[in-house]
Parts: structure tokens; sequence; C-alpha cells
């Protein structure tokens, strides 16, 4: 059977299930041999899928890419393959190439990217060049013609990878991507879910299903649990859905499985899904041991909600905070600092907003990170999506993959940093963090001691009580003393 090498580059220590490429095996099964190789487990990822490739017998090599630090690691196995096998076809998929298509297909180690959904059109890429016929009608594929890049027509949402049957067979060692965390010592990363139905100017998931979404069967979710509980010991669940409480009538009976199960969970959720669902909801996320729900807060002006086109209003953000108090869940709030207009003004109201979801529950989890707008992305007639008017006038965006691997475009795509921001302010949101880090430890850290958070605690709150946040440098030193997690980088 024709063999097809599937590579998750590195992206961070924190192994999951590198669910994407591991769907793609299973889209695969039947009419391709696949194997899996994992940056986020191999050290080594470009020699050894060099030898891989050189070895191998292969016809074709597909990567997952998202932007940020795992594109530099895609370039590097990329090339690595391309330098012991130039006829090899190397397929990028996944959010880079879909947000960046043209860039993608400018770097000299990409021949065929896949916008959206990538499972049918791998496989459809796949048989075009197996069968050499020609490639125009394979949806969601770009790529180039006599030197030209070619957009093929864009691919429709698809709800079929929901029924693929993935194998935890295709990675080596699985036990290794169950491990412990805040909800328990066996905890599981799972895709439940596909898509979401709202457009974000901010969010990749927008671009990639436009839209879109579609929720799985009760029966087969409960069934992946159990396999996951029965097979590895799974004792907790991290979903990957980008938006899981969709609608309320579609979700109890999602609710009820995990009730049944047991298994404490963390999911991605929006604050006016949440505040909406009913007594008997509630009732229901109580009894699924709901403990940890990332919201998108992003801003503390609806003004700048309805810019984002985010859905949401900020009496619900502060209304859903004591709803998860009251029923024993801790919200995660996402914000977005720094937008290109008002950097500075935007910036401390949102410090101030923070202080108020915290009286109202300390324990609320918050991440803080730079607004950073989308690029225009490409669609498949040709055109290119409207710019995003929140973006300073002259501004550009890298042509190139090799230009985004670059240090400042990896922060911009990880709302780490932006141009737009002064030296000044990007002090401030540092020493802000660290106050703020040190007054409320996150709980995600499961290896500080009690005494060293409360150490960090007693330290800080004469400056989270007077917010005098500048220069906290006996507070830095006993971050590096206590090496307490940061959950930018740490969090579930």
């Amino acid at each position: 059977m024709t063999r097809i090498l599937l590579i998750n580059p590195r992206i961070t220590s924190n192994a999951r299930f590198p669910l994407a490429v591991m769907h793609l095996a299973a889209a695969l099964k039947g009419c391709y041999e696949t194997r899996i190789l994992d940056g986020n487990l191999d050290r080594h990822l470009p020699e050894t899928a060099a030898a891989a490739v050189r070895d191998g017998g292969y016809v074709a090599v597909g990567l997952s890419v998202m932007g940020g630090p795992q594109l530099p690691a895609a370039l590097a196995v990329s090339r690595a393959i391309r330098a012991v096998a130039p006829e090899l076809p190397i397929v990028w998929g996944g959010y880079f190439p879909t947000l960046c298509t043209d860039a993608a297909l400018n770097s000299d180690c990409v021949d065929y990217a896949l916008r959206g959904q990538g499972e049918q059109g791998f496989m459809e890429l796949l048989d075009a060049l197996n069968k050499r016929t020609p490639l125009d009608e394979v949806a969601g594929l770009s790529w180039r013609r006599d030197g030209e890049i070619v957009h093929n027509a864009d691919r429709a949402f698809s709800t079929a990878p929901l029924q693929l049957d993935v194998s935890y067979d295709e990675v080596d060692d699985p036990q290794r991507y169950v491990g412990p965390t805040y909800l328990g010592r066996r905890t599981t990363g799972y895709q439940a879910a596909l898509g979401c139905r709202y457009r974000c100017t901010f969010c990749g998931v927008a671009a990639m299903f436009r839209g879109k979404t579609a929720l799985p069967e009760a029966e087969r979710l409960e069934r992946d649990l159990r396999l996951l509980q029965t097979r590895f010991g799974a004792d907790s669940v991290q979903f990957y859905d980008h938006n899981f409480f969709d609608r309320e009538v579609d979700m109890q009976p999602l609710l009820e499985v995990l009730a049944r199960l047991q298994m404490p969970w963390w999911c991605y959720a929006r604050a006016d899904a949440l505040q909406g669902l009913s007594a008997a909801s509630w009732a229901l996320v109580r009894r699924s041991r709901l403990r940890m729900a990332y919201i998108g807060a992003e801003s503390p002006s609806d003004g700048m909600l309805r810019d984002m086109r985010k859905g949401t209003r900020v009496d619900q953000t502060l209304a859903v905070v004591e709803t998860c108090r009251a029923n024993g869940v801790v919200p995660e709030l996402s914000f977005m600092l720094a937008p290109p207009h008002d950097p500075e003004g935007e910036t401390e109201k949102t410090f101030a907003f923070i202080r108020q979801v915290k009286r109202l529950h300390p324990a609320a989890e918050i991440m803080l990170h730079i607004h950073t707008p989308l690029p225009p992305r490409r669609l498949g007639d040709g055109r290119w999506t409207p710019r995003d008017p929140a973006l300073p006038r002259g501004f550009t965006f890298p042509d190139s993959a090799d230009a985004w691997a670059q240090k400042e475009w990896v922060d911009y795509w990880c709302h780490k940093d932006a141009p737009w921001l002064s030296p000044a302010l990007r002090e401030r949101i540092r020493d802000f963090r660290t106050v703020l880090g040190c007054r409320f430890p996150t709980l995600t850290d499961i290896r500080a001691p009690g005494w060293q958070k409360a150490a960090l605690r007693a330290a800080s709150a004469w400056r989270y009580r007077t917010a005098r946040y500048d220069s906290p440098r006996e507070l830095r030193w006993l971050e590096r003393a206590v090496k307490l997690w940061d959950p930018q980088l740490h969090a579930l």
C-alpha cells in the first residue's frame, strides 16, 4: 500500500494526542498506509523525518502547521526532508496555510497548501498525484502552476470528520500523552465538536470553519471517552472544541454522558452561552464535574466587543463570573490588551476590569494577550478578505513563511507583542502580570507547594491592594525562586 508520512511539528513540551494528524490518518485508512511523527515527543524530528523519507518509500509528506512557535519547527523539518528527497511532495495544512496561504507557498519547502478542513482534501490531492490527474478540482487546495499560485475553490464545511475513528496505535507510546494536570492524575485531550458559528475578527477558527459548527452524537462521545478510560486510565479530559456550549438543547445529551462518566473536564465556552443555560442545565454541569472553562472576555468595552464581532457584552462577562462561582466552576478569562487605536487607555481599563472580576471570583484565572488582528487571507476565487479596520494605516504583514517565523512575528501570532506597543507599555503589562500572578498564583500549577504560593500572595498583597505595579523586582526574584508556572505557557 502507498505510504504517507504525517508530521506534527513541535509546539510545546505539554504533549497531548496530535489529533490533527491522527484524524488525517483515520481519513486515509484503507487507501494509504500512514506513519505519524510527533515533534512534541521527538526532540530530533528533522533528523527522524529525513531518515524516514530516505529509507521508507513514502510518496508524500503532510504537516499540520499553526503559526507561532510551530512554524519554525515546520520549516526545519520540511527543509530536512527536502534536502534528502527533493522530489517528494510536501503538503501543509492547518491554521497557518489557511490564514497565510501565499506566505506558505512562498517557502522553498512547501509544494501544496490545504485551506480549511483538510481530511477529504488531502485524500483527493494524494489520489490526483498518484493518478496524475488535474489538481484543479481539489477544493481548498492552493498550489503553483508554471510558477504562479493557483487557489482552487473553497471547500464546503463537512461533518464527516465527526465519524472518523482515530487509532491511538498510530502514535508511538500513546501512554505518554496522558498525564497529571489540575483536573486529575491522568488527563487526556479530546475533540468532540467541529468549528464555531461565531466570526470573531481575531480568531483563526472563524477562517477555518467560516461560521459553521457541528456537535457529535452522545453515543459517540460516551464510546470514545470510555475507551480512553479503559485503555489509558484517563480520569479527566480537556476538550479541544472551539465552543463546547453551543446550543443548550444540543448540549444536554452530552452533559448527561459526562455526568455518567464522572471525569472532571475543561473546555472553551462563551459568556453568553454559559449565562443563558437553564437551572436544569447548570445542575447537569455540576453533576458532570466541569472544573474550568476558558471564556473569551476580551475587553471591558462593549464598543470593542462589537468591533471584534464577539457577540457578547461586558455585563454577560461579569454575570457569568458570578454564575461560575456559584456552581463551582473556575472561569479562565482571556483578555485582549493594547488594541491599535488606544493601546495605553484600553489596557488600563482592562486592568481595572480584571480587579472587578477578581472581587467577584478570586479564583478566576486571567489570561493576558495582546490584541493582534489577523491578516487578510485568500479566498477560493482569488480575492482577499477585507483588511481588519483595527489595523494601523500602512501596517503590513510578512509575505513568506520564513518572515512569519521570525521572533517578532511569532510573538504577534501568539498575541504576545505587536509593533504599536511602546517599550513603556510593554513594561507596564509585564509589571501588572507579575503582580497579578503573584497575588493570585495559578491553580493549574500542580507542582508548587501551598507554602510557596502563600509566600507569593503575602509578598504581593500590598502592591495589588494599592495598585502599585511598577518595577516589582522583589516579586520577580520570588517567582524565579519558586519557579511558579506561567499560565500563559503552562495553562491547560
